[in-house]
C-alpha cells in the first residue's frame, strides 16, 4: 500500500521546491540554463567535462548571500543571476582571460519558489551568453530550518587563450594607472534604494545587474598589462591590494578619474545633489561596479575603453594607495568617503 504524502504547508506557493522536489527543480533550473561552447560533458552526470584548449584553467568563486549582497524586494530573480554571474566573470577577465562555464552551488529555504530560481538561471545564461559560457553542472541544498535566506555559490572556468596570467603582483614604478568599466554607479543605485526610491533608473539598474567590461581584460593582457585586478570592493581598497602584491605606490590622479567617471555631468551628480554627496565618494568607495584596474609601461598602446587615472611609484616607505600624491585616507575623508571600501566581517 502506497504511503500518503505528506501535507504541505499552507505558507508553501504551489510551485515551491518542497512541491517540486529537488529533481524536479534541477530540471527545470537546466531548462534555462543555456550551453557552454567549450563544454564536452554537460550538466546530467556526475561532473562535467570542459574543453581547455590553453591547457590551463582559470578558477575563481564568489558568493552572494541574500540580505548581504541582495534583496529579492529589490532585485528579480534575473537580476540575482546576472549580478551572480558578472562577480565572477570579471575575476576571469582581471586575469586577462574569457569565461567558458559556471558551476552553481545553492542552498535556499523549501518554501523557496521553483519560478524565482528559474530565473535566477535565466539571470546567469543570458550574462555568459555572450561568451559563449553557460551552467554546466552544480548542487544543490536545503537551507537550515530556521533560515530565510538564499545563498548562491558561483564558480567560474575560464580560458587565457595563449596568454600569461595577468596577476596583481606585475606593476612596476613608471608605470601607468589605466581603468575599463564604470565607477560609483552600483553605489548610487545601492543609496537611492535604501532611502526607498527607485529612480534614477540606470544608477539602480548599475546596482541590480553591474556592466562589466569583459573583453577589457583580454584586450589589456595583448597590451603588455603588468598588473590587473577587478574592482569589486572600490577603487581604493582594490588598488592597496594591487599595490601591495606589487610593492608600490599607487597615485590616483582626481582629475583624471572625474574625467573617466563623471563626465559629461550625469546621473551620479544628480543622485549626489539629492542626496548631499559628493558622487566621488562612490568612485574612490563604492564597490560592485567591477571595473578594471590596470597597470601598462608607459610606452604602452592602451586599448579602447581604457583611460589613464594615475601612475605607479616606488614605495618609499611601505606600498599603498595615494590620490593627487597625499594619503588615501585624507582624500577619502575630503569627500565625504567613510571607508576605502568594502570590508568582509568588518
Amino acid at each position: 500500500m502506497s504511503r500518503p504524502r505528506p501535507l504541505v504547508p499552507r505558507s508553501d506557493p504551489s510551485d515551491s521546491v518542497r512541491v517540486v522536489g529537488e529533481f524536479g527543480v534541477i530540471a527545470r533550473v537546466l531548462a534555462r540554463a543555456g550551453t557552454a561552447a567549450a563544454a564536452e560533458v554537460g550538466p546530467g552526470d556526475d561532473a562535467a567535462v570542459v574543453r581547455a584548449a590553453d591547457g590551463r584553467v582559470v578558477v575563481t568563486t564568489d558568493v552572494l548571500v541574500e540580505g548581504r549582497h541582495f534583496r529579492r524586494d529589490w532585485s528579480s530573480a534575473e537580476d540575482v543571476g546576472h549580478k551572480a554571474a558578472a562577480a565572477n566573470l570579471a575575476d576571469v577577465a582581471a586575469m586577462g582571460a574569457t569565461t567558458t562555464a559556471l558551476v552553481v552551488g545553492l542552498a535556499c529555504p523549501p518554501d523557496t519558489p521553483t519560478s524565482w530560481l528559474e530565473g535566477v538561471a535565466a539571470g546567469l545564461a543570458a550574462e555568459c551568453a555572450p561568451m559563449g559560457a553557460a551552467v554546466v553542472g552544480g548542487d544543490t541544498v536545503s537551507a537550515a530550518p530556521d533560515s530565510t535566506g538564499v545563498v548562491l555559490s558561483v564558480t567560474a572556468l575560464g580560458d587565457l587563450g595563449g596568454r600569461a596570467p595577468v596577476r596583481r603582483s606585475g606593476a612596476r614604478a613608471g608605470q601607468v594607472v589605466a581603468l575599463a568599466g564604470r565607477l560609483g554607479w552600483s553605489a548610487a543605485g545601492l543609496a537611492v534604494l535604501r532611502r526607498g526610491f527607485t529612480s534614477p533608473h540606470s544608477v539602480v539598474a548599475a546596482h541590480r545587474r553591474p556592466g562589466p567590461p569583459y573583453a577589457a581584460g583580454p584586450a589589456a593582457a595583448d597590451a603588455r598589462a603588468s598588473a590587473m585586478c577587478d574592482v569589486s570592493d572600490g577603487l581604493v581598497a582594490d588598488a592597496g591590494h594591487l599595490a601591495r602584491d606589487s610593492g608600490v605606490v599607487i597615485d590616483l590622479d582626481s582629475a583624471a578619474l572625474r574625467q573617466a567617471c563623471l563626465e559629461p555631468v550625469g546621473p551620479l551628480q544628480q543622485v549626489g545633489s539629492a542626496l548631499g554627496v559628493d558622487p566621488m565618494a562612490w568612485v574612490l568607495s563604492g564597490g560592485e561596479d567591477h571595473a578594471l584596474l590596470a597597470t601598462f609601461p608607459p610606452n604602452a598602446v592602451l586599448p579602447y575603453g581604457w583611460s589613464v587615472v594615475g601612475s605607479v611609484r616606488a614605495p618609499g616607505r611601505e606600498p599603498g594607495v595615494r590620490v593627487d600624491g597625499r594619503a588615501a585616507a585624507e582624500a577619502l575623508q575630503a569627500v565625504g568617503a567613510e571607508r576605502a571600501g568594502h570590508v568582509h566581517f568588518g
